[in-house]
C-alpha cells in the first residue's frame, strides 16, 4: 500500500490538527532566563500565591513572561501539587518527565499529569511492527486509558521519561506494552519522526501539547505473538495494509498512531 490509498483530503486534516496554535494566548514560561514551557497568563491568578522555597513568589511576571523561582525540581514540584489541588493536572502518575530548555538540555524533572498545563515540550516511541507477509501488528486501547481510551495504536507506544533515552524508552515501553524484547525482533531501525505543537486534548484545562515522537519499524517473526504486560492494552490484531487504511479513514486510531502509520505505510 501507498498513501495513493489515502484520501489526501484526510491526510491535509490530519496533518493540519497536528499543528494548532493554542485556543488561548500563553507566554513564556522561564527559569533563570531559560525558557522551559509556556502558560496561560491567567493561571497564576487561578492557583493563588504560591511561594518558593525562600519564601519569595514561586511565579512572577517578567515583561511578556513568568518565571519560575528557586530551585527548578523543587518548584515545579510544588506547582505541580497546587495545580493537582485546584483540579488542573490531568491523570497523576507519580511518573517524572524531563524538563528541558529550547536547546533540548535537561534541567530537571515533573509529574507527568502537569506538563500540558505547562506546555512543557515531551518526547515519546512508537514501535510500528510487521509480520512476515507484511501485515502490521496493532494495539487496542485499554477502556480505563486516561487518553484515548479504546481507540487503535500502533504496536507500541510510549512516553520518554526523565533519564530515559530513547533506547531505553523504546525497550521498557516495547515490553511493557508488548511483552517483547527487542533482540527477538528483526530488522529494527529508528525510521521517522512525528512533530505535534497543538492543544491537548486530554481534557486538560489550559493544556497545550508540545511532543516529538520518535517512532521505530520492526519484523516480528512467525511465531512471535505480543502479549501486554501493563494492563493498558485491550488485545492485538494483525491486519493487512489496506485494512490499516480503512480504520485510519474511519477514525479509530489516535491522531499519534494516524500520523506515524501514514509515514510507515508510505515506505
Amino acid at each position: 500500500m501507498n498513501a495513493l490509498s489515502l484520501d489526501p483530503n484526510w491526510c491535509a486534516a490530519l496533518l493540519a490538527r497536528a499543528e494548532q496554535p493554542p485556543q488561548a494566548p500563553r507566554v513564556p514560561l522561564l527559569w533563570q532566563e531559560r525558557e522551559i514551557g509556556s502558560i496561560e497568563p491567567a493561571l497564576p491568578l487561578a492557583l493563588g500565591r504560591l511561594a518558593a522555597v525562600d519564601g519569595t513568589a514561586l511565579l512572577c511576571r517578567e515583561g511578556q513572561a513568568y518565571c519560575v523561582r528557586g530551585p527548578l525540581g523543587d518548584s515545579l514540584q510544588r506547582l505541580a501539587l497546587a495545580l493537582r489541588a485546584a483540579g488542573l493536572a490531568h491523570a497523576w502518575r507519580d511518573e517524572q518527565l524531563a524538563v528541558c530548555d529550547v536547546h533540548g538540555v535537561p534541567l530537571a524533572s515533573v509529574e507527568r499529569a502537569v506538563v500540558r498545563v505547562l506546555g512543557i515540550a515531551t518526547r515519546a516511541v512508537h514501535l510500528v511492527g510487521f509480520d512476515t507477509r507484511g501485515h502490521v501488528w496493532l494495539q487496542q486501547r485499554a477502556f480505563d486509558k486516561p487518553n484515548d481510551p479504546g481507540l487503535w495504536d500502533t504496536l507500541m507506544g510510549g512516553m520518554v521519561a526523565a533519564g530515559d533515552t530513547l533506547d531505553t524508552a523504546l525497550e521498557r515501553e516495547t515490553w511493557e506494552e508488548a511483552g517483547l524484547r527487542l533482540e527477538a525482533l528483526q530488522d529494527l531501525h529508528q525510521a521517522g519522526w512525528v512533530h505535534q505543537r497543538r492543544p491537548a486534548g486530554d481534557g486538560t484545562r489550559h493544556g497545550y501539547l508540545v511532543e516529538d515522537i520518535a517512532w521505530s519499524r520492526c519484523v516480528l517473526p512467525d511465531g512471535l505473538v505480543p502479549s501486554n504486560q501493563d494492563g493498558e492494552v485491550e488485545r492485538f490484531e494483525c491486519v493487512p495494509p489496506d485494512e490499516v487504511a480503512a480504520r485510519l479513514q474511519q477514525g479509530l486510531f489516535t491522531d499519534e498512531a494516524a500520523l506515524i502509520l501514514m509515514q510507515a505505510l508510505d515506505a
